[in-house]
């Protein structure tokens, strides 16, 4: 059932820390909440796999589909000593690595929709969900991958099969995951070093290569509050900047984008 997702195959590929360790179970509830419950205990760069989740989170507390045997579900263990408001690099950083690593791997156009949509053909492809243990600094930080490789639409709920696709939709080829996982660990060891290394601003430069958002009109939600206007930017610390309708720049940290069409 794994052949496809075997640990000594994800490892003969890598070349950097990511994934120095990697646990890997059948089913969990969420791999995020099993990564967090470790995350004292391992060291930098582990990683948790599962073929399946039987309560995979998204953000603004979704549930993320997880049926098993196709996709990539995986948590990513970091202690990056960054100041809190540094944390959307966090994200933006691992939405770079992922979409270089799924265009090496497929060759598809695969964009970023801010904040942590990995997306193709208009349509969802993964997302990314960063949790937090902070006491001043950041302690640690479990990154949550939700990739859609191998799955056939008829896997989704009917309401998320028009705004969705896979890997395999999109080409019609199979994929081996543990390839893709392999590629992912290694672009995130690059950028991570990035980060530490150079700051955010290299992040940002190449997030906004990468970025399907800017400069389009949209609408982002959030809380009670919804606010229209055109993406202008992204701030230094990975806000989105809009220009709402009136003219004002309105910063905005996280929030539920749409595009308007």
């Amino acid at each position: 059932m794994f052949s496809d997702l075997s640990i000594n195959d994800i490892k003969a590929n890598l070349t950097g820390e990511m994934g120095r360790e990697i646990f890997f179970y059948e089913t969990v509830g969420s791999t995020n909440a099993l990564a967090a419950e470790i995350s004292e205990k391992t060291v930098e760069g582990t990683v948790v796999i599962a073929d399946s989740q039987q309560s995979g989170r998204g953000r603004l507390g979704r549930t993320w589909v997880s049926p098993p045997g196709v996709n990539i579900y995986m948590s990513i263990i970091i202690k990056p000593a960054i100041p809190p408001d540094d944390a959307t690099l966090l994200t933006l950083m691992t939405a770079i690595a992922c979409a270089t690593a799924l265009r090496k791997a497929t060759g598809l156009d695969v964009s970023i929709k801010w904040p942590n949509d990995l997306v193709v053909s208009d349509k969802k492809l993964g997302g990314i969900l960063t949790e937090l243990k902070i006491e001043r600094k950041i302690l640690s930080a479990v990154i949550g991958i939700g990739i859609n490789v191998n799955a056939d639409m008829d896997v989704f709920p009917e309401e998320v099969r028009g705004v969705a696709t896979s890997l395999k939709n999109e080409t019609g080829i199979t994929y081996p995951r543990a390839r893709i996982i392999s590629e992912i660990l290694n672009e995130m060891d690059i950028w991570y070093r990035t980060l530490k290394n150079s700051g955010g601003k290299k992040i940002l430069s190449e997030w906004k290569l990468l970025t399907s958002t800017l400069g389009k009109q949209v609408m982002v939600t959030v809380g009670q509050e919804t606010f229209r206007g055109v993406a202008e930017s992204v701030d230094d610390k990975g806000m989105l900047v809009l220009r709402l309708d009136s003219g004002e720049p309105k910063r905005i940290s996280a929030g539920d984008l749409t595009v308007l069409r």
